[in-house]
């Protein structure tokens, strides 16, 4: 079986053919980066026009590289939401007319979903397990427990923690997108050289708050600014700023691994990272630490399947097949869909 895959939810153009033997047989991601870059950040019109000028022949040229027909195509499976409304119309447009015109059905994709499911394309990655969904626009701890059935540990009070690395790196007049620029920089800096709030640190809640660090990392770049010192405290800067974001997360991921623990005591605990943030090393050297000390097993994708890609949409289409789920040709794109969870509207600690 042999699913095509498209993705056109933010500044990526990805298009890809993967199979039920878990084989990418061709996969292609069209970065829009040079084209937002001089916005300092998406615009969605010229994300959308970007979209619609590439899909066709980045389709046709996925095909050649699969040496595959159409006819051999057996479904077509495109990214439904959540997103940029103009690329979701140009995405799901394109699959639904493939599919159409091929009789084959269409499968809408939950973005979301395509993330947390993306390392079960590459291994055996059992049911039930923890995802930490980390990109551009979300936040969120949750247990996969099948397909289709989520529950959300916790979720962000506001900012996404990438919009966050965004707008700090906006703030040290570094280029978009901030999350690599900011990563780079910190190599070579202090991570203890400035002090910055860590919010809902030690609570026993899988929640995060990045607003506050946010505002805080704002006042200390404008205080060296005025103080004319900010090249020489730029590294230390991003590496304070990345060392608190991610003891955050560690935090927020070791109570989510206790609650896991104390829902299914029999089971492996295993906790997967997707998302675009997922590809920073520095936030996977320290979950891989918190992983050896609480002996569980962290799982994270090749840096590839991290960023928004269509394999990871065509392979949740596959995983929907296996258990008799239908396509619907008439889902019209949501850009707030929200991932099909349970408990959304409830905190929940490790007291319970």
């Amino acid at each position: 079986m042999n699913i095509l895959g498209i993705e056109t939810s933010c500044d990526e153009t990805s298009v890809a053919i993967v199979n039920d033997r878990k084989k990418i047989l061709s996969h292609i991601i069209l970065s829009q980066i040079k084209q937002h870059q001089p916005y300092g950040g998406v615009v969605p019109e010229i994300a959308a026009r970007s979209h619609l000028d590439n899909i066709d022949r980045l389709v046709v040229r996925c095909l050649r590289t699969a040496k595959l027909k159409f006819r051999e195509i057996d479904g077509i499976a495109a990214t439904a939401g959540p997103g940029l409304i103009g690329g979701l119309i140009v995405g799901t447009g394109v699959a639904k007319a493939i599919s159409v015109a091929l009789k084959k059905p269409f499968f809408p994709i939950n973005h979301l979903e395509g993330h947390v499911l993306s390392m079960r394309l590459l291994e055996e990655c059992k049911f039930p397990f923890l995802a930490l969904l980390v990109s551009g626009g979300h936040c969120q701890i949750l247990i996969a427990k099948n397909i289709g059935n989520y529950e959300l540990l916790g979720t962000t009070y506001d900012d996404a923690i990438g919009e966050t690395f965004d707008k700090v790196a906006k703030m040290l007049d570094m280029k978009y997108p901030g999350g690599p620029e900011i990563e780079k920089k910190a190599r070579n800096g202090n991570p203890k050289k400035f002090n910055l709030p860590k919010p809902l640190i030690n609570k026993k809640n899988c929640d995060f708050s990045f607003s506050g660090l946010k505002t805080a990392t704002n006042k200390l770049c404008k205080r060296i600014k005025l103080e004319k010192k900010m090249k020489k405290n730029v590294k230390d800067i991003c590496a304070s700023f990345q060392e608190t974001v991610c003891e955050v997360i560690v935090d927020r991921c070791r109570n989510a691994v206790k609650i896991f623990n104390k829902r299914f005591p029999s089971k492996e605990i295993r906790l997967v990272i997707v998302g675009g943030v997922a590809s920073n090393n520095y936030l996977r050297s320290k979950l891989s630490f918190l992983a050896k000390e609480i002996n569980f097993s962290f799982i994270a994708p090749p840096k590839e399947l991290c960023t928004d890609n269509a394999a990871m949409i065509a392979w949740a289409a596959i995983e929907r097949i296996k258990i008799g789920m239908k396509g619907d040709i008439n889902f019209k794109p949501t850009p707030r869909w929200q991932l099909n969870v349970s408990n959304s509207s409830k905190r929940i600690s490790n007291k319970r």
